[in-house]
């Protein structure tokens, strides 16, 4: 059942919603891509892809953005086509892949085409047979089509792998010699991700393929790990870059010098596109990159003169929420020499871009838990302080500069799934098209359904709050609070996905924690910015170290207390908590002390509860990073922060949730928490996938998560009668 109240804000009066947000609404909105614009700015393509409950399918359909006036309409190709570059001999010319191939299984093809054509008419230019993507184009000075696209491939003979046409091994087992076993939601295999360079031939009739694909990895040496670009599990296109011209390939590959399991360090290389020489580091050992930057690289970008690189490096070598800093160098053939960019911002960009002119960097960054946009000078002097010009309204998904010098910005909120807008610096933005205007399962989704106030620490910090609110809230009246730790897994344009407790959550769209959604269940919902989350300075960042269930743990309860003492239409003594990564740590860390007597009951998403038993996870340098050592010579470093220690005091009822594919946090964390609950006979649940990772993607299981979860909190604070049965095994 819905709720329907009256909307008031603490800063300002809301109008009546229309209608409500539901479970299965949100899960059946169309989901969009970010736009991909065409070079003279007019137009852009996005993907909608919408769930049919009745049937159980998916379907995917392209559109054409209008950039001047904002109107969309359906392109003439559907869900066959997975990617698009704009490229050609006319201003609406398109390569694209097609996802399938009619000759080989597991394949692609290659075709182009004209969506300005009176008739749409696609042509054949290349049968590709492995299932390559990623894919980038230039047309070069002699009309010739350059491209790159990745694949796994096979690390003896660089060949491109089509597990398709593999030949099945006869037994399950593998052997590791290196403690990189499995990674996020995958057991290493043989095969690795390479960057594959191909022509397409320009003759009278059109396009053709011109020679094989060549791997342009292979054969780099790799002392310790091997090389991989897209560095997985999260990397993709953005991890390299084809020069104007066509002629080379900038890449990122992880250090192949050091393990990947006690490492995060990964280097940007150039490579002739033909692959005639062999690639040189940009930035790795025996460089001119400056000696303090070990770290993880990103975004590797070419300027339009194709003279410069521009890219981002962090400076720790085992810590991936380390500060990312700017870096340009200046390139000559396959070699450079690589200067410091506002070396001194203490922010950390997640992606850039060059001004059409190649003066100036456009920068995704986050500032109070917003991804924004900031100019950068390319050669900006170490002092200088960039400044944002998108605001805090949105988070930014993706951005394109158009020719006239204005962004294109692809971004959501916690009232629209997918927002167009472009705006240049001191400018204001226009907005395109908003998923809440157009969408029946959005509409009445405003942006003034959300606050945020401020409230001081112990260490003197401000602590950011962000506040959603149920339809017609009416401040006269009292809500239960649903207290949401979050700081899971956040990417919104991030170029290295940090786990939590390095994170926010705040103002942004989710099908996962759609924090609107959960509002909409009759609750006033909190989520805190506390110690340990980015985009608050570098310095707040690293406060967490060695920390996990210290000042986060006291910022969590300066919220709630200013919370029970100052905002009258929050109900605290009917409060829940919930949280997932570190967010359900934290609510176990809760459960354990005085604390978890403030609520109701907790929700505790695939996350840890034995910080001793760390090692099960997959990246060891980041739990013997946050840990400030190991577990043999600084066992009490982990055992200080262990809520394990602390679950003789557990007595507040729980809802658990964890999956058999999560390799990052493992199942048994999930189970000890529940088998330690029923022990102690405090009514718990355990909600079981064997088929979701860390998160929970299927939206038939995600409907069975948020039904569970909603029945259980609202059943905990007096919104519904009994606990609901379904999904339930009974003894």
């Amino acid at each position: 059942m819905a709720f329907k109240r009256a909307a008031v804000l603490a800063v300002g009066i809301l109008l009546p919603f229309a209608n409500t947000l539901t479970i299965e609404g949100m899960l059946a909105a169309p989901r969009r891509s970010t736009a991909n614009v065409n070079p003279s700015g007019k137009w852009a393509l996005f993907t909608s892809t919408s769930y049919n409950w009745d049937t159980s399918k998916s379907s995917t359909t392209w559109q054409l953005l209008d950039v001047a006036s904002g109107k969309t309409k359906e392109a003439p190709f559907g869900s066959e086509v997975s990617e698009v570059v704009w490229i050609g001999k006319t201003d609406t010319s398109i390569l694209y892949i097609n996802g399938t191939n009619d000759k080989t299984a597991g394949g692609v093809t290659l075709y182009t085409a004209d969506v300005g054509a009176k008739t749409f008419s696609p042509t054949l230019v290349a049968s590709l047979e492995a299932p390559f993507q990623g894919l980038k184009a230039v047309r070069t000075t002699s009309g010739d089509i350059n491209f790159v696209v990745n694949s796994l491939a096979r690390w003896d003979d660089g060949s491109a792998y089509n597990p398709e046409l593999a030949t099945a091994p006869s037994t399950s087992g593998a052997i590791y010699d290196a403690n990189y076993i499995r990674h996020w939601d995958t057991y290493i295999a043989s095969e690795r991700y390479a960057v594959f360079s191909g022509k397409l031939a320009s003759g009278k009739q059109g396009y053709s393929l011109n020679g094989e694909l060549k791997n342009l990895l292979f054969g780099i040496k790799a002392t310790v790990t091997r090389l991989e670009s897209p560095v997985q599990p999260f990397g993709d296109q953005g991890d390299y870059d084809l020069s104007p011209d066509g002629q080379t390939v900038a890449f990122l590959t992880k250090a192949p010098e050091l393990s990947k399991a006690n490492h995060t360090a990964s280097y940007i290389y150039l490579v002739p596109h033909d692959s005639s020489k062999a690639a040189v580091s940009v930035n790795g050992p025996g460089s001119s990159a400056p000696q303090h930057a070990k770290g993880a690289s990103a975004s590797p970008r070419w300027s339009p003169d194709g003279k410069k690189l521009a890219y981002l490096q962090q400076d720790g070598i085992s810590y991936e929420s380390d500060r990312f800093k700017l870096y340009v160098a200046a390139v000559q053939g396959i070699n450079s020499k690589v200067s410091a960019v506002a070396a001194d911002w203490d922010s950390s960009p997640s992606s850039l871009q060059w001004t059409p002119n190649g003066k100036n960097l456009w920068v995704a960054s986050e500032l109070h838990a917003s991804t924004r946009l900031f100019v950068v000078p390319h050669n900006a002097k170490s002092s200088f302080v960039p400044k944002n010009f998108t605001g805090p309204d949105t988070n930014l998904a993706g951005f394109a500069i158009l020719p006239n010098e204005r962004a294109l910005v692809s971004a959501s909120a916690s009232w629209t799934s997918r927002i167009f807008y472009t705006q240049s610096p001191g400018s204001s933005k226009k907005v395109l098209f908003t998923a809440n205007e157009v969408d029946p399962e959005l509409k009445g989704l405003k942006p003034d359904s959300v606050s945020n106030f401020w409230v001081e620490n112990d260490d003197g910090d401000l602590i950011q709050t962000f506040v959603f609110y149920p339809t017609d809230f009416d401040p006269k009246k009292k809500y239960p609070l649903a207290f949401v730790i979050f700081n899971c897994i956040h990417k919104a344009l991030t170029v290295l996905c940090h786990g939590g407790p390095q994170s926010t959550q705040a103002d942004g769209w989710s099908t996962r924690w759609n924090l609107r959604l959960w509002a909409e269940q009759g609750f006033v919902v909190t989520t805190v910015q506390f110690t340990g989350s980015t985009s608050y300075g570098q310095e707040f960042t690293d406060k967490i170290q060695s920390n996990w269930g210290g000042t986060p743990y006291t910022d969590l309860i300066k919220v709630f207390e200013h919370l029970k003492h100052n905002v009258p239409y929050v109900d605290t003594d009917r409060a829940i908590a919930a949280g997932a990564s570190y967010g359900c740590y934290m609510t176990n860390w809760i459960q354990g002390h005085d604390f978890g007597r403030e609520f109701k009951a907790l929700v505790c998403h695939n996350g840890k509860v034995n910080q001793v038993a760390a090692y099960a996870t997959d990246e060891l340098w980041f739990i013997e990073h946050d840990a400030n050592g190991t577990v043999w010579n600084d066992r009490e470093n982990y055992e200080l922060w262990d809520p394990l220690a602390h679950a003789h005091n557990f007595q507040t009822p729980e809802f658990i949730v964890h999956s058999d594919g999560d390799y990052r946090v493992s199942i048994s964390e999930g189970i000890q928490t529940f088998n330690i609950l029923q022990r102690l006979g405090v009514p718990s649940r355990f909600l079981h996938f064997p088929d979701e990772t860390h998160w929970v993607t299927n939206r038939h299981n995600s409907l069975l998560w948020h039904r569970g979860i909603f029945n259980w909190i609202r059943y905990w604070v007096g919104l519904d009668e009994e606990l609901i049965q379904e999904g339930v095994v009974h003894q």
